[in-house]
């Protein structure tokens, strides 16, 4: 499990900031008014939690930098998904729950011209949520799952040069490549049949080398 913690925490906040992204243009409210005020409104995700789509952007750049930074990035990251989540959660869930007038009063003056909390209200006779609004709800589970398992694990996260480097002390010091190694190799773009093309050119130079020095001398 630890050794696919950084891919769990970071599939987990790319597909947190997904769904928020694709929910924001969603309509996750259907408002039915009152008789004779005006067509029933949907309200998208956007407008019923204005901060939607700017924090999915964020939680999308942070999984993609959680594969990349160091410990400490990491646990700021982690820190930040968190809170992130949490406070994503609480504004959706209010949405889930029973759309306060603010989250819909925009939709609904624009196509009324009716502004004022209490004159909203009264035109409102119910609101349908729709799936989105639950979808979102899942995907802020996931941020905050994200988070939480990464501030857990981060410390036990390997780090990509390290690992490189020492697979590459290693090789010097046992020999030749094996399958494994050769394939590490490859994936960091080296070509694993390198060492073995130059050792017997070495060794060709050296016994040219050798043969020059002890060559007779021609003359006396």
């Amino acid at each position: 499990m630890i050794a696919r913690a950084r891919l769990i925490a970071v599939l987990a906040a790319l597909v947190a900031g997904a769904i928020g992204i694709i929910s924001s243009t969603q309509t996750w409210v259907d408002v039915i008014l009152t008789a004779g005020s005006a067509p029933d409104i949907a309200v998208a995700g956007n407008d019923a939690v204005p901060v939607l789509a700017p924090l999915s952007l964020a939680a999308l750049a942070l999984g993609l930098a959680l594969s990349i930074v160091g410990r400490i990035l990491r646990y700021v990251f982690g820190a930040l998904a968190l809170a992130g989540a949490v406070w994503l959660f609480i504004l959706t869930l209010q949405v889930v729950t029973g759309p306060p007038v603010a989250a819909v009063a925009a939709p609904i003056t624009k196509a009324t011209g009716i502004a004022g909390s209490s004159a909203i209200a009264a035109l409102i006779d119910h609101a349908v949520v729709s799936g989105w609004a639950w979808g979102a709800l899942f995907g802020w589970v996931l941020l905050a799952v994200s988070g939480a398992f990464t501030l857990a694990t981060a410390h036990r996260w390997r780090t990509g040069g390290r690992r490189y480097e020492t697979s590459i002390a290693a090789v010097a010091a046992t020999g030749p490549l094996d399958a494994v190694d050769s394939w590490d190799s490859l994936s960091r773009g080296d070509d694993p049949t390198d060492a073995g093309r130059a050792a017997p050119e070495d060794e060709d130079e050296t016994t040219r080398l050798d043969g020059r020095s002890h060559a007779p001398e021609g003359g006396s």
